[in-house]
C-alpha cells in the first residue's frame, strides 16, 4: 500500500483519459493538489478524487516546484519528501500538461492510497 498519484488528459471530443504522469508516494505534490481541490469546494478526504488543472495551475504549480515551495506533507501511506527525486519529471510535467491544455485538451490529477 502506499500513495499512487497520476495526472491524465481527456482528449477533445474523445472520453477516453490518457495518463501523462506518474508517481509513487509523492507527499508535498499530494499536498499541494489536496490544497487545490479544497480551494474548489472539494470535502472530505482527498483520495480517488480527481481535480481539473488549469494552465493558471500548471503555471503556479511550476513556480512552486522550481522555488521548493510545495506544502510538507504527511500521511500514514505517503512515504517521504520526494519534491527532489521527482524535480525532473514534475517540470517535465508542467511542461506536457500547458502544450496539452493550450490544444483545447482538459488536465485532471487523481490519487489513492
Amino acid at each position: 500500500m502506499g500513495l499512487d498519484q497520476f495526472a491524465y488528459t481527456m482528449d477533445v471530443g474523445v472520453e477516453d483519459q490518457q495518463d501523462i504522469a506518474t508517481w509513487r508516494k509523492h507527499p508535498n505534490l499530494q499536498g499541494y493538489m489536496e490544497k487545490l481541490w479544497q480551494e474548489r469546494g472539494g470535502e472530505g478526504e482527498f483520495n480517488c478524487q480527481s481535480v481539473e488543472l488549469t494552465e493558471q495551475d500548471i503555471y503556479a504549480l511550476r513556480s512552486a516546484i522550481q522555488g521548493k515551495g510545495l506544502p510538507e506533507t504527511h500521511g500514514f501511506f505517503f512515504g517521504n519528501d520526494a519534491d527532489y527525486y521527482y524535480l525532473e519529471e514534475d517540470l517535465k510535467f508542467c511542461n506536457e500538461a500547458l502544450e496539452l491544455i493550450k490544444q483545447g485538451n482538459k488536465v485532471y490529477y487523481s490519487s489513492w492510497w
